[in-house]
């Protein structure tokens, strides 16, 4: 049986390719994967080498790969035909585009549009607000299935492996992020809020968590240039000793790097992190978290669809995207996902222009606030308590479509 995926960046592939792959290989051993990782602003240009590891097995396909396909171009790892192309990320046209090239029967996760109404044999949703959303964009309702959110048992699999040392038991877990911009400018961000924390209260456990599309040559040069100026990150260095890596500055100070985050998270008393699938996962776990949305430099943030490009028009091009930056950031109440499915601050959340002398206080307010962290942690265990096993509904239910 073949059956080809389109997936982009390290939110999907990590949080719903990578679960959903490992669901359907328990079940098919024999199953052709075919994955095509598409061109994505998003991406971090590790996604293909994260894949092939995880699913040797697998053959996968680059973004550069893939556009010459898509031109028209004949690959040897590419089969004349597969029994099914399933949507798991990117824009919706990838899938359609491999579709037309190798048939089969088509399905998607969570997103559609109304020009794919008849492309996508089934449509999996998340839950029942998004199955209401791809009725909404004219998916037949018999052909949605309600399966959950893959990226639940992607987190649950990652958190029961064993931590590494330096894990901060009963401490605070910093998770800057994955793309570009993230690493260059929050890595020194949260050096300072670490720095300043740590002033404080030197008792408390602190340690960075970096995703596996995260180098550590990104870190270095992050960490020694200290980030974009409207940040006040701090510079540092990373130095290797005893097998592990740390962030240290001249106060001698060392913070640990770790890089399997969601094991270290399972043992964390609070996350700091950013808004994004790390946020869902967070929540799977039950850790209570602090989520910032920091507007300092809104020009480089990535915004879905055109108005990201923005800051390339001369002249005009950077005052303009910060306005639609913060436009954007004050339409909605909640910024991560979990806040939003239960109309609830669940998650401290912050946002605006931030300091990391701000976040450091609030994160050891929130740190020492027992009652706080005991709601929080029975309210982001319980929201997402139906969506485990999500991986092995889709996958039941995908062999049965290609077959």
């Amino acid at each position: 049986m073949h059956i080809a995926f389109t997936a982009n960046g390290p939110g999907e592939v990590a949080g719903w390719l990578r679960p959903l792959l490992r669901a359907l290989y328990a079940r098919a051993p024999d199953l052709q994967a075919l994955v095509f990782l598409v061109p994505d602003d998003y991406a971090t240009g590790f996604e293909a080498a994260m894949v092939r590891e995880a699913f040797p097995q697998a053959c996968v396909l680059d973004p550069k790969s893939y556009v010459r396909f898509a031109l028209g171009a004949r690959l040897d790892a590419v089969p004349a035909g597969v029994d099914l192309v399933q949507y798991i990320g990117g824009d919706l046209m990838h899938a359609a585009r491999v579709h037309a090239r190798l048939r089969g029967r088509a399905a998607t996760y969570k997103f559609s549009r109304r020009a794919y109404r008849r492309l996508f044999d089934r449509a999996f949703a998340v839950d029942r607000g998004n199955a209401e959303q791809l009725a909404e964009w004219g998916t037949p309702r018999e052909r949605i299935e309600r399966v959950g959110n893959l990226a639940i048992d992607g987190a649950l699999f990652e958190a029961s492996l064993p931590p590494e040392p330096g894990t901060p038991v009963d401490g605070i877990l910093v998770m800057p992020g994955s793309r570009a911009y993230e690493i260059g400018s929050l890595v020194p961000f949260f050096f300072a809020m670490a720095q300043r924390a740590l002033r404080e209260r030197p008792e408390v456990p602190i340690a960075f968590a970096l995703s596996p599309f995260t180098s550590r040559e990104q870190v270095r040069r992050a960490i020694e240039t200290g980030g974009h100026r409207r940040m006040f990150g701090r510079r540092g260095r990373l130095v290797a000793d005893g097998g592990g890596d740390f962030l240290t500055a001249d106060d001698d100070v060392r913070i640990p790097l770790l890089w399997n985050a969601l094991a270290a998270a399972r043992h964390a008393r609070l996350a700091v992190t950013i808004p994004g699938t790390k946020t869902i996962e967070l929540a799977a776990l039950g850790t209570p978290a602090v989520a910032i949305t920091p507007l300092n430099a809104p020009e480089v943030v990535t915004i879905n669809g055109p108005l990201t490009y923005l800051d390339r028009v001369p002249v005009v091009g950077v005052p303009l995207k910060r306005a639609a930056a913060v436009a954007l950031s004050r339409r909605f109440e909640f910024h991560t996902q979990p806040n939003m499915d239960a109309g609830a601050p669940l998650m401290c959340e912050l946002h605006g222009t931030l300091t990391p002398g701000r976040v450091a206080r609030v994160a050891l307010e929130r740190y020492d606030d027992r009652a706080w962290l005991e709601s929080a942690r029975e309210g982001l265990a319980r929201l997402y308590r139906d969506h485990v096993g999500a991986a092995d509904r889709m996958a039941t239910s995908l062999l049965a479509l290609a077959a």
